[in-house]
Formats: structure tokens, sequence, C-alpha cells
């Protein structure tokens, strides 16, 4: 999802789950009173789930020919702390950090912050709901970036710092919302994508039916560059959007709109250029019974590239999920995206197009009460016109999980 979708999803889902006044504290209350924690402090609350993992890449590299392969193993702590202000209002830090250790190939071994970490405050004022957040995360996993090849130390430090607010009048919702992005890549290699961004997103609702919400959305972004490699742009977009609930069990959420991709002549090596299509989105969730739910997300969408100005991405990402038994479960997912690299791009990245495509599956057992033992198996391969650039990955691993629930 690119810069200029990020906030729009936000605010839909700012959109999707706000209430008004004293219901969204009522709301808010009953949350809170069943969350399960680790440490209670009058009403502060704190969530500590340790987890540990083993994993075995056969491609670290992203290569074609002579991939390597490496055992990698993950400790991880997930933190997740609450303190109600009031009887309305809640400040929440969640922080996912861990350290990934391979074992024969050390140099990318690396820290990480998972990308739910971040800091929220939700502060109601009679219909109006306002957010104030620090969302950030700190990774390196090449294959789960779709336009990078080659390489085992493509990450990213990411900060998103701003606020939104919700204007809630029953039949009619209004929501704006304002972000600073900061992107640093954790390689020089990858420098080029060092920037800051201004993110704004406007939508406003109307329920014309109990279950069905129909709207407009509008979005800019300015990004400024680090480094003189790719153009500076602005983006704008517009379009409609809908939320479907026909029951409690399934939901549908449809938008269209119309981008503007527009890049400033601010690099040394890159033609700017503007780039202008449609896009779109269909998400749809259905728990179908109590033992089987599923998703779907599909969509055309414009993003900034890595070795480019831009990109135009088609994708489709389907997952399901079984409730096996009381302590069995499976997920499934898969995923596949095309995308063209559409506007300037490096001389020496001599890639038009790509296909990025996989699934993931996750088989889970509780042996106790407070521990989950799942086995875990990823395959991402990626074919492009440049064939230096495709590679197949397959990785495998155990993770052990305690937690207090």
């Amino acid at each position: 999802m690119g810069l200029a979708t990020v906030n729009l999803a936000l605010a839909q889902e700012a959109l999707q789950s706000s209430l008004a006044g004293d219901a969204a504290a009522e709301a808010r209350n009953l949350q809170l009173q069943s969350m399960a924690y680790t440490v209670k402090y009058g009403d502060f609350k704190l969530l500590v789930t340790p987890s540990l993992a083993l994993n075995w890449n056969d491609n670290i590299n992203l290569t074609k020919t002579s991939p390597e392969a490496d055992f990698i193993l993950s400790p991880l702590v997930a933190l997740d702390a609450s303190y109600p202000i009031g009887t309305r209002n809640l400040l929440d830090l969640s922080v996912d950090f861990g350290y990934n250790k391979y074992v024969t190939y050390d140099q990318y071994s690396q820290w990480y912050l998972g990308s739910g970490s971040g800091l929220s405050f939700d502060v109601y004022v009679k219909d109006f709901w306002f957010n104030v957040h620090d969302r950030f995360q700190y990774t390196q996993d090449s294959a789960q970036e779709s336009a990078v090849a080659g390489t085992g130390s493509y990450g990213t430090f990411q900060n998103t710092a701003g606020l939104s607010g919700t204007w809630d009048l029953k039949k009619i919702t209004l929501t704006l919302g304002y972000d600073h992005q900061n992107v640093q890549s954790l390689s020089s290699q990858y420098d080029q994508i060092n920037s800051a961004s201004e993110l704004l997103v406007a939508q406003a609702g109307l329920q014309v039916h109990p279950k069905v919400t129909i709207g407009v959305e509008g979005s800019a972004s300015f990004m400024t560059y680090e480094e003189t490699v790719l153009n500076n742009n602005q983006v704008y977009s517009a379009g409609i959007y809908g939320d479907l609930r026909p029951g409690h069990y399934f939901s549908v959420q449809p938008r269209f709109g119309y981008t503007i991709f527009d890049c400033s002549q601010t690099s040394s090596s890159v033609q700017g250029g503007n780039l202008n299509s449609w896009y779109a989105e269909l998400t749809l969730k259905h728990q179908a019974t109590e033992f089987l739910n599923y998703t779907l997300s599909a969509g055309h969408e414009i993003l900034p590239g890595v070795q480019s100005d831009a990109i135009q991405d088609t994708y489709v990402r389907p997952a399901v999920n079984w409730n096996l038994t009381r302590k069995v479960t499976l997920q499934t997912s898969g995923f596949f995206e095309h995308g063209d690299e559409s506007a300037g791009q490096q001389a020496s990245w001599l890639e038009d197009n790509y296909n990025w495509y996989g699934g993931a599956l996750s088989l889970s057992y509780s042996p106790a009460k407070k521990v989950r033992v799942s086995l875990n198996y990823r395959l991402t391969m990626r074919s492009s016109n440049e064939s230096s650039n495709e590679y197949t990955q397959n990785q495998i691993g155990l993770q052990i999980t305690y937690t207090p629930q």
C-alpha cells in the first residue's frame, strides 16, 4: 500500500469504528475491562507476550542463482500498555521488538520493531473523536518488499506521527487527518528512499441504511527525498467508497477513484514526469462459521518506487483461517502483485514490470493454557522482464509463544 493510500485506509478504519459521545466511552470501557494483562496497577494495564522462533531460509539474498541459506533465531517481546485518563479517554502504547540472529551470515543480524508498534491517545468530546498517534517500525525483510530483488539487506525505519478527528452526526460522519512521515533506509545501498512526507486525508460518509454507508474521500501527499536520485512528488487522489454490512459476520468495503502522481524534476539522473491512473480496492471479511473465517483484498494503486519514482500495482490477497479444534488452528494466506515501473527509474535498474506472489500457512497448537506452538511456512516468488531480478524463497520455522490470556 502506497503513501497516498495509507492514510485513506487509516481514516476508513477510524470511520468504521466511530461511535459518538457516551457510546464510544462505554464501548472503550468494556474493551478495557475484558483485556488480558500481565501487570495491573490501578487502572494501568500491561500485557507482555514473549515468543521465540527458529526459521530456516533457503535464499536470504533473493537471488536466482547461487542462493545462500541460513538459520535465523528470533526472540520477540510484544508489549501492550494502556491507561485510561478519566472515563472517556485512553492512552495506549504497543511495542513489538525483537532480534533476528543469522547463524552463518551474521552481517544480516538486526534488531527490529514490528509494524504494530506505536503510541496512541484517544480523546472523546461529545460527538467528536480525536486520535493523536505516533506509529513506528524498524524492520529488515527484503522478501516483504515486492520492488526489491537480489539483496538480503533491504529494510527501513518508518515513523508516522499525526492526528485525526472524526465528527459523528449519526447519519453523517466526517473525518480529517494529518500525518508527517519519515522513511530511512537501513542500508546505504538504498539511501535514495530516505524521505519526509506530509500526508492529508478527508472523508465524508452518509449512512443510507443501517447496514450501508457510502461516502466521498480525498487525499494529498507531498514527499521530499534527501538524495537527488529520485524525484520529489505530489500525489492527489479523490474517489468514493462504501461500507456494506448485510450481517453481523459479513462486511464488504469497496472504493474507487482517481490518482494524480506529479513528479518535480529534483533528480540529477532520473527524468521526472506525471503519472495519472485510477485506483480501486475491494475488502471482504466473512466469519462463515464458528470454525471458519476468510478475508479477501484486491485492488489497483500507484505507490512510490524503490528504484523508480512510482509503481502501478495490481494485487490480490486472500486469507482463510480454520479453528480445527479448541487447541488447533490453521491459518493460510496468499498474495499476488503485478507491478509496472511506470515512472522514471535509475539507469542501472533495467526492470519494467514484475510479478510477486506466494503464500503462507501456520499450524498452531496449544499444549497448555498459556502456551502456543506454531509451525510456519512461507513461499515467496518473483518473476520479471529482467531475469536477474527473479527469485524463489522458502522459509520454514517453529515458534513458541507465551500469553497470559
